[in-house]
């Protein structure tokens, strides 16, 4: 293609993408069924067509959101014999926050990047995997496979009704998958994540006769001294897999107490543990109940409940997974000038939901080096146009590799 077919195709790509910006899709309160609206005309407009799977409501208010359709597009190409290649990523985003200098959701373009929230976390993969498979549609000579755009809205929330919702019910059975990513690295591995709500319960009391009550904030500073040496613990701890560092554990949320002069009968805690590779959640999850239980034991009149919010197991790499690795090194040395390392981070998304079927994924996609320097999930996200176009090419180059037949 010329170079003005090339550049008529990265104008049309922008536009894409800024029109997914400027279309809110906070989570919370995760009302995202008019961002799917939106994305499946645009996705239309490209001539594609477009399968908008509609979550039913008890299940998506079950898991703390409004709405969620998820999108998918499929493309087959020769007699479908080859691999099916799932490229996924999400639409909902985490609220814009306080101290941007950019309109959140106005899609600015200025010094080569686009800013605003969900710029770069993944609204920019949308369009990285449309118009990847735009330009296979556009060359389908010698390729033979399926390839199929899985465009959800709860990655935020846990992906359980956008990836894991898709694939438990039969709707996709992808044999490979590549999920939202940056353009440096290919993540081979993450860690996971429990969120733990701790209540402890005691007996109000007036606080000139704190001994006539069971101070349940007492109790809660025994669970926090525990919780912070388990902190401490686990700092000597390193994880086998590289770039994932040492388990977490974090108390994020405290709240309370009726009043200055009465003693207090409720304390709610909400916890982070992250987990390595490594880990299992549900043994660490029993952990924790047991150094909870054990940090008040003997105390008259409190009790305890522990209560899963999110169980998030880590990235785990399959067997298979090196065949995307070294594809997308090889093309991606060629259009960036330098090979992205298989590496792993220490956070958690919805590409899990795949290898937990058992699917081979990576996370590549478009974007610079770090989470950090695209302020992620921060105040003036923004995505380079130069990425955008480099991660498009890379991917579009690596499906061509895997669908020869």
């Amino acid at each position: 293609m010329s170079s003005s077919g090339d550049s008529d195709r990265l104008a049309r790509e922008v536009d894409f993408l800024k029109a997914l910006v400027r279309v809110p899709s906070d989570n919370p309160p995760g009302d995202c069924a008019p961002h799917a609206e939106i994305a499946g005309q645009l996705l239309e407009g490209l001539g594609f067509e477009v399968e908008r799977h509609a979550v039913p409501e008890p299940y998506v208010l079950a898991h703390g959101m409004k709405s969620v359709v998820n999108l998918i597009v499929r493309e087959r190409f020769g007699n479908g014999s080859g691999p099916v290649i799932a490229l996924n990523s999400h639409g909902d985003v985490v609220p814009p926050g306080e101290g941007w200098t950019y309109d959140p959701y106005g899609a600015e373009e200025r010094g080569g990047a686009i800013y605003g929230r969900g710029a770069a976390v993944s609204k920019s993969d949308f369009a990285t995997y449309a118009f990847a498979l735009l330009a296979l549609k556009e060359r389908p000579d010698d390729l033979d496979g399926t390839v199929e755009l899985h465009f959800t809205y709860d990655e935020e929330a846990g992906g359980f009704v956008g990836p894991q919702w898709l694939l438990e019910h039969g709707i996709s059975k992808p044999d490979l998958a590549i999920s939202a990513g940056f353009s440096y690295a290919v993540v081979i591995a993450h860690n996971g994540c429990l969120h733990l709500e701790i209540v402890v319960r005691g007996k109000q009391a007036h606080a000139a006769m704190p001994e006539t009550g069971a101070d349940a904030l007492e109790a809660a500073a025994g669970i926090l001294d525990a919780i912070y040496a388990e902190r401490r613990r686990l700092n000597g701890i390193t994880s086998a897999t590289p770039g994932i560092g040492s388990p977490k554990i974090t108390v994020g949320l405290i709240s309370g107490g009726i009043n200055t002069n009465v003693v207090p009968d409720r304390i709610v805690m909400r916890v982070d543990r992250r987990l390595t590779p490594e880990e299992n959640g549900e043994s660490v999850e029993a952990e924790l109940h047991a150094l909870v239980e054990r940090a008040v034991a003997g105390r008259a009149g409190i009790e305890i409940e522990c209560r899963r919010i999110i169980l998030a197991e880590p990235l785990r790499t399959l067997p298979g997974t090196e065949r995307l690795v070294e594809t997308i090194q090889k093309h991606a040395a060629a259009v960036l000038g330098e090979t992205p390392p298989a590496t792993a981070v220490p956070l958690y998304t919805d590409a899990r939901h795949y290898t937990a079927a058992g699917v081979p994924t990576v996370l590549y996609g478009a974007g610079p080096r770090s989470i950090l320097e695209a302020n992620a999930h921060a105040a003036d996200e923004h995505v380079r146009i130069s990425d955008l176009k480099a991660a498009t090419q890379v991917i579009e180059a690596t499906l061509r590799d895997l669908l020869k037949p």
